[in-house]
Parts: structure tokens; sequence; C-alpha cells
């Protein structure tokens, strides 16, 4: 019975190596699954790798619905062996009927510690209220931060005085991991609206004393909303943005000072996306390579992930990596040339569950 039972454990990868389109070299595990533990639905991942290389992987708690609103927490699970398998959920921050969310994490070097950026409002109050701006609830600007590798998280401390201007309605942080530049300094990806024009833009905002405290940066737009920044191989900024330009391609802008002032926004024909949210990163050695995820259509289906060698002027290389429903999503770098993927997918409905995938850069060109 034993042997019997290797016999399958080393033949089942090699049939599911035989069926159409399946590759061995790409892996994946469910994170969440909506409806299980307590929550209607789990969305918006974030996830980042810390110093001991330990993978965090953020979410949306939606305690009765599936809606932006309601009562949401902010939820985090830890997996020890690179996405293969995960703990059970940690809370990180629940302000009861209130929704916190929109994770947008970073990892800095110097200290080791995990920087987390959330935005909250009310839970009875829907995004198109707070859009107008002109009275009542808004959306606020908090920050927590965790030392043990994860496990325990601070209370979450209220920045918006310091990152929001008077005349900004709606708020997101990411939802994206942050970036540390070369310089030491921590940025984060952001978008608002402005009162006077209910206009979109994207902006960031930075720390340069580890986390201490956080400084607003630059803006691109008008048209554009939540974010995702990498650093390039000569120290500029690439801020890659959805776009509301009705062009269905993701919008570009450049910083040359640090994310302190943005050039105007253009159009990367190669990225078409349905006006969603999506990932970018520096990979490899070097940072020489940029990653790039998001659901390549006009509506949300097809996770796909591409591959720039020239700094994100031509992406060469594409890959689906689930051709059903699917939405936002997250990269990260792995140990061992490998690359995670955290991203929301379904089979009838793109909300069904929260997965990690894993697969090597060779992959993504079928090598």
């Amino acid at each position: 019975m034993r042997s019997t039972n290797h016999l399958v454990l080393w033949i089942l990868p090699a049939l599911a190596a035989l069926l159409p389109g399946a590759d061995p070299r790409l892996t994946s595990v469910d994170v969440f699954t909506s409806g299980q533990d307590g929550y209607d639905t789990y969305r918006i991942p974030a996830t980042v790798r810390t110093a001991k290389g330990t993978l965090l992987a953020f979410c949306e708690g939606r305690r009765n619905n599936r809606r932006d609103w309601g009562d949401i927490d902010l939820l985090v699970k830890r997996s020890a062996d690179g996405g293969r398998t995960w703990s059970k959920a940690i809370t990180v921050a629940d302000f009861g009927p209130d929704t916190i969310g929109n994770p947008a994490p970073v990892v800095d070097r110097r200290t080791k510690t995990i920087w987390l950026l959330l935005t909250r409002n009310p839970g009875d109050v829907p995004e198109k209220q707070i859009l107008p701006g002109l009275s009542g609830a808004t959306r606020t600007v908090w920050v927590t931060h965790s030392k043990d590798d994860g496990l325990t998280w601070a209370a979450p401390a209220d920045i918006t005085p310091s990152v929001k201007l008077a005349g900004w309605s709606w708020y997101a942080t990411g939802p994206v991991n942050g970036i540390q530049l070369r310089t030491g300094r921590l940025v984060i990806p952001c978008d608002h609206n402005r009162r006077d024009a209910t206009r979109r833009y994207s902006h960031v905002v930075y720390s340069d004393d580890s986390g201490k405290t956080w400084k607003l940066g630059g803006s691109a737009g008008p048209d554009c909303n939540e974010s995702t920044v990498v650093e390039l191989r000569d120290g500029s900024l690439m801020l890659n943005m959805r776009s509301y330009a009705g062009k269905n391609r993701r919008a570009v802008s450049i910083s040359r000072d640090g994310g302190l002032t943005w050039t105007d926004p253009v159009s990367d024909d190669a990225l078409i996306e349905p006006v969603c949210q999506a990932s970018l990163i520096a990979f490899g050695k070097g940072k020489s390579t940029l990653l790039f995820s998001n659901p390549a259509d006009t509506t949300r289906v097809n996770m796909t992930v591409r591959l720039s060698r020239d700094q994100g002027k031509s992406w060469s290389v594409s890959r689906t990596v689930h051709a059903g429903p699917s939405a936002y999503s997250n990269l990260v770098e792995l140990k061992g040339n490998t690359v995670g993927l955290l991203y929301e997918r379904g089979d009838a409905d793109r909300y069904e569950r929260i997965t990690f995938a894993r697969f090597p850069p060779g992959w993504l060109a079928g090598r």
C-alpha cells in the first residue's frame, strides 16, 4: 500500500503536466476563501516579504457582504515556506462597524520593521457619498507596524493631517506594496479626489525617518486612481496608475526627485486594463527586470503577468496565470529566483477567493 501511494504521488504531477495548458512550474494555493471564518467576502490583497523571509498576505475581511463599505476588518496571514502553506488569519485592525482597509505594506531594510498604511471611514457611508466631499463623513489615513515579523501589530495611529490636504475628499492607500528607495526613503502609492472638481488623482506619501513620520509627496493626474510604484535603474520613480481616461490602458508618470513631483501621465498602449488595480515590481539582480500584473482585458478576467527588460518601455513577455474572472493583485519577489502573485480570482465570480501563485520568471516565456 505504501509503494502504491508513492507511485500515485509521483505520477499525478506528471499527468497534470500533460493536461492542456498545465505547467508544473506554476503552482497555487488559496489563502482566503470567501464565506469562510466569519466573513462574507475577502478582497483587496497586498503582500510583502519580510526581512526574515516570511511572506505576509493582507486583505480586507468584509463581514456581512461584498460591498466596499460596511463592517470591514484588516487581516493578515503568514507563510514561512514561500507561500506553500499559510497560517490562520491575524486581525491587524478592527474598528467595529467601520471600514478599515486598503492595505499598503512596506518593509524597512534598516530597522526590519513592517509598516502598513490603511484608510478608514464610517461603515454606513458609501464611496459615492464621500467623493463629492461637500460635508459629513470622509476618509482618514492610518498607520500601524509590526516588529515581530507580522505576528502582532501596534494600535493604528491617525496620520491624516500629515498626508491629506483640506481640499481632498476620497483617499485610498495602495492597495499594493510600498517600496524603499536606495536612499532609504519609504514610498507608498495612493490616490485621492479633489472636492473642487471631484476628479481623480494618484499621489504618494513618504517617510525619511524609518516610518516615524509620514509626509505628502506629489500628485499625478487627473483621471488617475489606484497606483503602484517602482524605482528604476537611474533612481527615478515610475508610477503606474489605474486610468479613467477612457482608453482602457494604464497611465504612467515619472518622478526624478523621489516622488515630490511627477510628469504628466501618458497611456501605455501595451497595458490593457478594465479600469482596475494592478501591481508593478522590480525583480532580480540589480532590480533590472520589471514585472506587471493585472486582468489584461476590458473586463475583469485574464489575470496576466508581463515582463519588461527595458525599464517599462516595452513588455516583451506575458503569460496568463488565470483566464477566468480575476481582479486585484500584488506581485512579490521570493527566494530562489521565484515570483509570487497574490490575487483575486474565481470560477464563476472574481471575488470567490484570494490565491497565491508561484512561478519562475522563465515560466512567463514558456521555457
